[in-house]
């Protein structure tokens, strides 16, 4: 899935090839956007799970399945991505997320006029596609951007921008969505004022989602219009699937798995900070204050990504992902053996831990794939459907147990063994691994 790209013609006989990067400051910050857009609208999920599940009467296991609908799109549309990638390039194919993620937002209309929970899933699975083509070309479009040197750096900075997303929408999404939660009890109404009373209530959120329609068609365009700012020549020899190959190697089969787990622990925890600050034994707070505090969480994957930059520096990664991960297990540890203000900020603590824990495994598990790296972010884009599994499984462990602090025992076996491959990968990758 080779692509070697110039900036204009002129620019390509200056740089070379891929394999030494391209300076173009611009297209950097036009992948800074994307990971702003898309971490925010994922984000988004943390406050529409309590409000649908007021709506539905749904239990918490059924309520996460709003994660699975979302982070199925992982598993099923990555590798497809990667082989738009292939033909169209990289600024089409970002344009035809762009869109698709678009066409996500629309469908919360017919959603909310059928007052329908199943198709809210669906409309959630057509945005999480969209959103899925966009990462599979800003991950691999950012290590081009620049030297290969400062790839890793450049990654975690990007992530900052995605966290700055997932720090501004959850707050303004908690004012619009939350601030109508639990005005009329749901289990008093019963056929068509039931359904009334459902649409009603879910117009605040088609409105949300019309508005980010109109951006992304906005910035779809955009995009469009710099579709050959980017001089590719792609290579379409072999199958797509052969990507999976990559598995065997240990490092990134390993790596690959902790992306599972550190995507759904980290949305298994987002989608309960709600409910979970909501309780008596904790904060005690409103759905619309309780949504107020999710940013918090967010918040701190910011500035931690911010601080991690400047640590990865000087710092073997995998000994700094094994601090972060243990950092995670003790919050989760205080957390569900405490009670009040010390159990409620302790997991949303838990965010900074998470900071630098996606763009530091990327770069463990791509070590040394040389000009496969590539099929490696399609691989390890598909493992992000963590986010579909993880959660609900975590939600079934709060209903058999009745308890959201013994549920966050999943999270914690997911980072303890996140902090086992900072330990194994905390070492450069052997020879034998770096082979392309």
């Amino acid at each position: 899935m080779a692509i070697n790209v110039s900036t204009s013609p002129q620019e390509s006989a200056a740089a070379g090839d891929a394999v030494h990067g391209y300076d173009a400051p611009d297209l950097r910050v036009f992948v800074f956007a994307l990971f702003f857009i898309f971490g925010g609208i994922t984000s988004l999920n943390d406050v529409i799970i309590p409000k649908l599940k007021e709506l539905f009467t749904l239990n918490y296991a059924q309520a996460l399945l709003v994660q699975s609908a979302f982070f199925a799109a992982y598993a099923i549309c990555s590798i497809p991505a990667a082989a738009i990638v292939r033909r169209a390039g990289y600024m089409r194919t970002a344009a035809i997320g762009l869109l698709t993620m678009m066409v996500g937002c629309l469908l919360f209309v017919p959603a909310s006029s059928s007052a329908t929970f199943g198709v809210f899933l669906f409309a959630l699975f057509v945005l999480a596609a969209g959103i899925t083509v966009v990462q599979v070309v800003a991950n691999p479009l950012i290590s081009l951007l620049g030297h290969p040197r400062t790839a890793s750096s450049r990654l975690t900075f990007a992530q900052a921008f995605n966290s700055l997303g997932t720090t501004i929408f959850p707050y303004v999404g908690s004012i619009v969505i939350l601030g109508g939660l639990a005005t009329v009890d749901p289990a008093t109404l019963s056929g068509a004022a039931l359904d009334a009373y459902r649409a009603a209530e879910t117009h605040t959120v088609v409105v949300t989602y019309l508005c980010l329609a109109a951006a992304l068609a906005i910035v779809a365009a955009v995009v469009w219009s710099r579709r050959n700012r980017l001089h590719e020549e792609q290579s379409h020899n072999g199958s797509i699937l052969q990507a999976f190959n990559l598995l065997g190697r240990p490092r990134f089969g390993i790596g690959a798995l902790c992306i599972f787990l550190y995507v759904g622990a980290e949305v298994a925890i987002g989608s309960l900070i709600v409910n979970y600050l909501m309780q008596p034994s904790t904060l005690a707070l409103t759905g619309q204050e309780a949504g107020k505090h999710v940013p918090f969480y967010w918040g701190g994957a910011l500035i931690g990504r911010f601080i991690g930059a400047g640590i990865l520096a000087r710092v073997s990664p995998g000994k700094v992902l094994a601090s972060v991960a243990t950092g995670a297990i003790a919050l989760i540890l205080i957390s569900a053996n405490t009670t009040g203000a010390v159990s409620g900020w302790s997991l949303l603590a838990i965010g900074l831990m998470n900071s630098i824990m996606f763009p530091t495994i990327f770069s463990l598990a791509s070590e040394g794939l040389g000009k496969r790296a590539a099929e490696g972010s399609g691989v390890i884009a598909t493992a992000i459907v963590g986010g579909a599994i993880i959660p609900p499984l975590t939600g079934m462990l709060a209903d058999q147990s009745g308890s959201l602090h013994f549920a966050l025992l999943l999270p914690a076996i997911c980072y303890a063994i996140i902090l086992s491959y900072g330990l194994y990968a905390r070492r450069p990758a052997p020879e034998v691994e770096r082979a392309a």
